[in-house]
């Protein structure tokens, strides 16, 4: 039987979907009652509608719907608030770029003014901090996490699916859903990198930035520095990995790669420029039709 594959439903306020019986899969699925987000450094409760976490590919073979066991096999993050998990990254970045497994989290720091002096126009979302030494010792980064958007039909069809089907097996996901790499890096954070590292260049500071392994595979090449103190940026690239029994996933460390905002743009971009004469090659052939 032909192998089909689609991705589905990874994480599920913050538990495995293949770990869920199929109650609890509907009881989900309903959307009743508000459930505690298990990553949140707040302790808060989940504020992202519908609670899916993440994404994973699924397949199906002779009628049976299983997770994905090779290259493509683990999570990709839809909630960003998934990276928060035991404050992992937070004490990693804290390490890696100030020296610190104990930085301070300021938060929603004006960055951009208008020339009356309204910082609302800008912000830098999250800013890691070491006052090691006193106050007037202040080292920091700015922090940029990014999760990846889907493509495809809403989740409520998925959510239908999950309510009216049969039985204790995995449902295999009702319609094609795909993680959207180019518009979550060319068009969410690249911009927000060319905005804010030229500034942070400037000034001497890092710019630290949390994505999942997928999502950095997804870029292209980039060529990296031997230092952070020759790179703009700190790629710290996390992976997950499923506990026995199937029930919950747990963040791990993967790889640090340091470039500067230039190469970084490169590959967020995802290709290198055609030549010249192919260019023009591809206006005539344009016209010709």
């Amino acid at each position: 039987m032909k192998r089909v594959r689609r991705f589905g439903i990874g994480e599920w306020y913050g538990r495995s979907y293949a770990g869920l019986t199929a109650s609890e899969r509907q009881a989900y699925a309903t959307g009743n009652g508000s459930h505690p987000c298990p990553f949140r450094s707040d302790g808060g409760k989940c504020t992202k509608k519908g609670g899916v976490c993440s994404f994973r590919l699924y397949e199906k073979t002779d009628g049976a719907t299983v997770p994905a066991t090779d290259e493509d096999a683990g999570l990709r993050v839809l909630c960003p608030r998934r990276f928060e998990e035991d404050m992992t990254i937070f004490q990693w970045v804290g390490e890696v770029v100030l020296g610190t497994s104990e930085p301070e989290i300021a938060t929603e720091v004006g960055f951009l003014k208008t020339a009356d002096g309204n910082t609302n126009v800008g912000r830098i979302d999250m800013v890691l901090a070491s006052q090691e030494g006193g106050a007037a010792a202040l080292h920091w980064c700015a922090l940029e996490i990014q999760a990846v958007y889907f493509s495809g039909r809403s989740m409520s069809e998925e959510f239908r699916n999950i309510m009216h089907f049969q039985g204790d097996s995995l449902p295999f996901p009702s319609h094609p859903r795909r993680p959207d790499y180019r518009s979550s890096g060319p068009k969410r954070l690249m911009p927000q990198l060319q905005i804010k590292v030229p500034t942070l260049r400037r000034w001497g500071k890092k710019m630290a930035v949390v994505v999942d392994k997928h999502f950095f595979r997804s870029l292209g090449h980039m060529e990296e520095v031997g230092d952070l103190s020759s790179g703009d940026i700190a790629w710290c690239v996390v992976d997950f990995v499923e506990e026995d029994g199937g029930g919950q996933f747990r963040l791990v460390k993967d790889s640090i790669h340091v470039t500067t905002l230039e190469r970084a743009t490169e590959g967020l971009t995802g290709g290198l420029p055609v030549t010249l004469p192919e260019f023009e090659e591809g206006i005539r052939s344009k016209l010709a039709r």
